[in-house]
């Protein structure tokens, strides 16, 4: 069934369904007929030759520069021309299309101005998977995203590039196979397309989606290495946490309680009284990690169903505001914190793996996992892997937030740098795939020593990543494994196995 487009109730869910399941998308009818109401009202304002920004006015250091009737047929054209500035690789498919819908769904909610072939023709680019070559790097996300979504707008004078069925084509050959007509830009639709954070917000979208399944395979991984690390489950008593109240660790808790549910570790062996950090301050790290996802996923939703443009227009009130709701700012920080709690979830995982392979810390598991220690070395350099990752992590934890440089003439003297941290933010993840495949092969490893009855989602946990990776019986290259476990996790491979077996793990 299609995802109905109506300005109001879009979801993170919806985001990743359209960018990366290719659901059809279509215009509600309603918000076509604020599209049309509030085009009408525009046109009105032309004819009268009201003095409005970005129609028939310059842009940014030239907006106090107004255009005469002949100019303001071609501005909309020379605008995507000088805005199509960016740089590099082009963006993933999936971050364009979640980027596409973000701004359909401002159309949708009648106040941008442009004409309602403009918004058609982005949902009919969808649902035909036209998708246009986007540089990845060139926004500061103020006005918006600017050159990005420029490059998306290309397509509407039939220039640019796309991809089309596995091919690289220029816009109008897509177009043309696609059979979507080419619609033009006339005033006001160019700046339509391109004033918003929306590639910023389509790639924290997915973002979100993937975090929100990672924290749960991170309270996976921790539940293997505590019972690999024969832990005093105490700290796990959601009642300790619902005394001090911060809802996000009293979910880790009662995740990892569920996981390791059956287990002998909670009455017939005996424990130490306190374990270190790493180990009984989980559902707090994690917690706290999920708190913050629960602001960033709430700032998101808001860009998502908000009006982000400039200026904005009114059609019941009969007034044009021009203002600034292009700004990054609302979704940047909390998508640069939710980087800094992933790290933070990586740092303890790596903590954990340490006290899997240290025989001074392990309870008296083999050194780095391994029978033949001296001939062999196990996952010693397992750790020297997920190390440098951690580096990586903490380098782009650094906010880009507050790293603003003014431009255009000090004219946009602030800007929020949102791209900056949708990037980072995204490798950090990327990294963190790789950093929580190690803990869940050092954690298999480490239970293979044990004999001791695990609990049911350890157990199916412990299966799943054999199913993946094998026994370290002898040395071997360690790559293969790390990148199939990386994959794996990825592809919450595992989470799929153990919420089949115990039932879904809470998110919020």
């Amino acid at each position: 069934m299609a995802i109905e487009i109506k300005g109001n109730g879009l979801s993170i869910e919806d985001v990743y369904k359209v960018a990366l399941k290719n659901e059809k998308v279509k215009l509600h009818p309603t918000a076509l007929e604020k599209i049309k109401k509030c085009r009408a009202f525009i046109e009105k304002k032309i004819d009268e030759k009201e003095i409005m920004y970005g129609v028939n006015t310059g842009i940014g250091e030239f907006s106090e520069i107004v255009l005469n009737e002949e100019q303001i047929k071609d501005f909309q054209k020379y605008l995507i021309y000088n805005h199509s500035a960016g740089i590099g690789r082009p963006c993933p498919i999936e971050h364009i299309r979640a980027a596409m819908l973000s701004r359909i769904n401002v159309h949708a909610n009648g106040h941008s101005g442009c004409r309602p072939i403009i918004t058609k023709t982005l949902i009919e680019m969808l649902n035909k998977g036209v998708t246009p070559v986007v540089c990845e790097k060139g926004s500061v996300g103020a006005c918006g995203d600017l050159s990005p979504m420029s490059q998306i707008a290309l397509l509407m004078l039939g220039d640019g590039e796309a991809f089309y069925k596995d091919e690289r084509l220029s816009g109008k050959k897509a177009f043309e196979k696609a059979n979507i007509k080419i619609p033009g830009l006339q005033a006001r639709d160019g700046l339509a397309i391109i004033n918003g954070s929306n590639l910023i917000t389509g790639m924290a979208a997915i973002q979100i989606y993937e975090t929100e399944r990672f924290f749960k395979q991170a309270e996976i991984a921790a539940a293997m290495t505590l019972e690999a690390l024969m832990a005093n489950l105490k700290p796990y008593d959601a009642r300790l946490h619902k005394l001090r109240g911060f809802s996000g660790a009293i979910i880790s808790a009662e995740n990892i309680k569920k996981i390791i549910a059956g287990s002998d570790l909670l009455k017939k062996i005996k424990v130490r009284v306190q374990d270190a950090y790493s180990m009984r301050s989980t559902p707090q790290v994690i917690g706290a990690a999920r708190d913050q996802l629960r602001w960033t996923r709430e700032q998101i939703e808001i860009e998502l169903n908000g009006v982000g443009d400039n200026p904005v227009f009114l059609p019941d009130d009969g007034i044009v505001l021009t203002g600034a709701n292009f700004q990054s700012s609302p979704i940047s920080i909390p998508l640069d914190m939710l980087g800094a709690a992933i790290t933070m979830i990586c740092v303890i995982s790596e903590r954990r793996l340490n006290r899997l392979l240290n025989p001074a810390l392990s309870v008296g598991l083999p050194a780095f996992l391994t029978k033949g220690a001296g001939m062999f070395s196990g996952l010693m350099l397992s750790q020297y892997t997920a190390d440098m990752m951690i580096v990586e992590q903490r380098i782009l934890s650094a906010p880009a937030s507050i790293q603003s440089i003014p431009a255009a003439a000090d004219q946009e003297d602030f800007v929020g740098m949102g791209m900056n941290t949708a990037l980072k933010t995204r490798q950090i993840l990327d990294n963190a795939y790789g950093i929580l495949g190690i803990e869940f092969i050092a954690a298999a490893q480490a239970l293979d020593f044990r004999d001791f009855q695990f609990g049911k989602g350890t157990k199916v946990a412990h299966a799943a990543v054999r199913k993946i990776v094998k026994h370290l019986e002898e040395d071997r290259p360690l790559y293969s494994d790390h990148n199939k476990m990386m994959n794996a996790v990825k592809r919450r491979d595992i989470l799929h196995v153990v919420e089949e077996k115990i039932g879904e793990l809470k998110t919020y």
